[in-house]
């Protein structure tokens, strides 16, 4: 399973309701893991910065944490993108084989 950080930011409709965050954050879950069966979450998190929050999750294809991306934007996210992420130790051995 490949490693991928979801940056998330949130529409003004959906931060003007952060009363609610809990509740559409449930409902986002359960969608992914509805459609996303092979997700496991790691990690998550709220930042003060650009993106609003990061979820750190592994999955077993870029295919799926693009869905996951899309159910994100589904459920008022402005922008959400999923990034790969490879351990420290496979880059200096990709950077062994250039």
């Amino acid at each position: 399973m490949a490693t991928f950080f979801l940056m998330t930011k949130l529409s003004p409709a959906v931060t003007a309701k952060m009363k609610d965050r809990e509740r559409i954050g449930n409902r986002w879950l359960e969608q992914v893991k509805e459609k996303c069966p092979g997700v496991k979450f790691i990690a998550h998190y709220g930042l003060l910065g650009p993106y609003d929050f990061v979820d750190i999750y592994e999955a077993p294809d870029a295919e799926t944490a693009a869905k996951v991306s899309m159910i994100s934007l589904a459920n008022g996210a402005l922008q959400a993108e999923s990034w790969v992420a490879l351990p420290y130790k496979r880059i200096v051995d990709l950077a062994g084989e250039i």
